[in-house]
């Protein structure tokens, strides 16, 4: 999957865009608006706080940062006299689950209070009434989508992301 995101000008061509993707078999719940804050979106779908924040990315980034800290805290402890090889193993892996798990939480904290990375070059577009379109389409699917949608806006760019897959088998 793939999201594309595009800039739509009032409320009546996005209702229209959307109508046209849900024809198009693209799910509603992989459509999301993004809208300056007091616009009535009506029956659109609106994002939620996974879609306009850096919550994911956030928690991942936390599971790595804090799992490695608490790895070599458990191979400091580990170093320290009292402990024994025999226990090492175990507190290698309570700590390196307990940084894990503590950096989660804090990631997502963070994430949470922060927007999305990838949106905020339509801030200023948003702020001045514009409505922000996130579809996540199947990757064979982009060209066929972003040609309905110039269809309704011939001059909109349409912007994607990589997929998080690495390309190679």
């Amino acid at each position: 999957m793939r999201r594309i995101y595009f800039l739509v000008p009032d409320v009546a061509v996005t209702k229209k865009i959307i109508a046209d993707l849900l024809l198009a078999k693209i799910e509603e719940k992989h459509l999301h608006v993004i809208a300056k804050r007091g616009t009535p979106l009506e029956d659109l779908p609106e994002a939620n706080l996974l879609q306009k924040s850096d919550f994911i990315p956030a928690v991942e980034q936390g599971i790595a940062l804090g799992g490695a800290t608490g790895l070599l805290a458990g191979l400091v402890a580990i170093a320290l006299p009292p402990a024994s090889t025999v226990i090492a193993g175990g507190v290698l892996l309570a700590t390196t689950l307990a940084g894990a798990g503590v950096g989660s939480w804090l990631g997502g904290m963070v994430g949470m209070s922060v927007g999305n990375r990838r949106t905020k070059e339509f801030e200023d577009a948003i702020e001045a009434g514009e409505l922000l379109v996130l579809a996540d389409v199947p990757a064979d699917r982009v060209a066929e989508i972003e040609t309905r949608v110039k269809q309704h806006l011939p001059q909109v760019e349409v912007e994607q992301t990589e997929p998080r897959v690495p390309a190679f088998p």
